[in-house]
């Protein structure tokens, strides 16, 4: 583990390799699950906020369930949650003419429609995030339709951290990055040493 002001980091952030490779899970991540995106309290009033622009990109079922549910609804455990279709793909999700699940939200913040990039639990995936009292616990989520994704990060030898830099800033800001750069760069440099 690496502590960091209030946040305790699982070692696989730094010692396991990933690289989202759509190619080949064609987004699942966006469908699979047995909920939609867990949200943070202060993204509701923005998914309301950017809602209008938002819409243009989604399917007519997306915006269906949305019109239904709300821009976000609570799940069956109570957390709050992105809306889904039919209990499969997230209501913010389309798919593209491959084939290849995106997101609505994301396919604004790149059209320049809006400043907010999607919701910060999707952008931070495969990390998951659980808050408690006094610190924040983050883990490495292995999922099998990801295994793509770990082959592929593998192959091109970025770790999880890396690939998830700027999710990392957005969260935590530039100077907990660059120490959990610094504190993973020194403990596998000790590793190395001892091999």
């Amino acid at each position: 583990m690496i502590l960091i002001d209030n946040t305790c980091i699982s070692d696989d952030i730094g010692d396991q390799f990933f690289v989202c490779n759509l190619e080949k899970c064609k987004g699942a991540c966006c469908v699979e699950g047995d909920s939609g995106a867990p949200l943070e309290p202060e993204e509701l009033p923005i998914l309301e906020e950017i809602y209008q622009h938002v819409e243009p990109y989604l399917t007519e079922a997306g915006k269906k369930v949305i019109a239904e549910e709300g821009v976000y609804t609570k799940d069956w455990e109570g957390d709050v949650v992105t809306p889904v279709i039919d209990g499969k793909e997230c209501a913010y999700a389309f798919y593209d003419d491959k084939k290849v699940l995106k997101c609505g939200i994301e396919a604004a913040y790149n059209d320049g429609k809006i400043s907010y990039k999607k919701p910060i639990s999707c952008h931070l995936y495969p990390i998951r995030i659980t808050k408690y009292d006094q610190y924040h616990a983050i883990n490495y989520d292995r999922w099998d339709i990801c295994s793509p994704a770990c082959s592929f990060g593998q192959e091109l030898g970025v770790p999880v951290y890396k690939f998830l830099r700027e999710p990392l800033i957005r969260a935590y800001g530039t100077a907990w990055y660059e120490q959990l750069v610094q504190e993973v760069e020194e403990r596998n440099a000790a590793n190395n040493a001892r091999e």
